[in-house]
């Protein structure tokens, strides 16, 4: 980790971690804090801590060990920001891209609906609380294919919801891993330790400090519309078959989060970076920071999707067109 003595910018007061002795390690309890709309509260930022390596894993075949996989999404779009004592107020959460043969490419964004927490920048350490919800909607270039812009207008010409945009995004509920009723779950200090980390997915040498979290993957939000759901359901399944399973329900997403040292805010950068990523301004999923790396295996091997992906793909969209268009 980047040393202590690494400068930490002025106007740092503190005192929010120790307001309450419920806050502190090693068991933090946030739970006499209300959760906050994440943009709600731009206005109080002083201070942040960029995600600068988001680093991700999963099971490619949920339950087998040996299928986990490794991948750093695109960087500097997660970040943390808090004011000058300490306590949390905005969370940004990462996207990423995933490209079909057929469909071209989707975005996936994990959009914080509320939290809470603190930071403690001389001690390097925080804890917060977080609710998210898995979003997958088409990225720009995939409503240049001609095979989505024809199912684009022949669900507008039909009245049923297209994923378009983040706006009607397929929605994916998100929980505490084995607590389908709690949608509550923390980020805490430290990495995962619940399965082996590679070194190319470590980042020590450079980052300010590191935390984790981990969320379990739920059923995809119903739109009271029946092919609106039965084209969603089949985006999803399409979805994971490219992506190994990255949100298919009870598999269990993991992340790591390696920050940058503290900085100070600026609000306006802030609300329209968060802004810029929320609208997708940028071309698909692309970072203006750079792209993330690549899925791998424990052994850094590559994670190639099925090779039937592309098959099963066009034989899945053939048969939704035929039963519903």
């Amino acid at each position: 980790m980047s040393e202590p003595s690494r400068l930490i910018p002025p106007g740092w007061v503190g005192g929010f971690a120790q307001s309450d002795p419920a806050f502190a390690y090693p068991d933090p309890d946030l739970s006499s804090l209300p959760k906050l709309a994440n943009m709600a509260n731009i206005g109080k930022l002083d201070r942040q801590q960029a995600v600068l390596w988001p680093e991700f894993s999963w099971e490619t075949d949920p339950g087998t060990p040996d299928s986990r996989c490794y991948q750093m999404f695109a960087p500097d779009i997660s970040r943390i920001g808090y004011d000058d004592e300490g306590r949390v107020y905005s969370i940004i959460c990462p996207q990423q891209g995933v490209d079909f043969a057929a469909l071209g490419c989707l975005n996936v964004e994990v959009s914080v609906t509320g939290q809470r927490g603190w930071v403690d920048e001389p001690a390097k350490t925080l804890a917060a609380d977080l609710e998210v919800t898995g979003k997958i909607w088409f990225s720009p270039s995939a409503k240049e294919n001609s095979l989505v812009k024809w199912l684009w207008n022949a669900f507008i010409t039909a009245g049923h919801p297209f994923p378009h945009d983040k706006e009607h995004a397929i929605k994916v509920r998100t929980f505490d891993p084995g607590s389908p009723a709690q949608p509550i779950f923390p980020l805490r200090d430290g990495e995962s330790t619940d399965f082996p980390i590679p070194a190319f997915a470590r980042h020590e040498d450079v980052a300010w400090n590191v935390a984790h979290l981990g969320v379990e993957i739920g059923d995809i939000a119903t739109t009271g519309d029946e092919v609106a759901d039965d084209f969603n359901a089949l985006v999803m399944y399409l979805f994971n078959t490219y992506s190994g399973n990255l949100l298919s329900p009870g598999n269990t997403l993991t992340w790591n989060v390696w920050f940058d040292e503290p900085q100070i805010v600026n609000r306006y950068e802030w609300a329209t970076h968060a802004e810029r990523w929320r609208k997708s301004i940028d071309a698909d999923h692309g970072s203006p920071d750079g792209p993330g790396t690549a899925a791998r295996y424990l052994s850094g091997a590559p994670f190639e999707p099925l090779e039937a992906a592309v098959e099963r793909e066009l034989e899945a969209i053939v048969k939704f067109i035929e039963s519903h268009l």
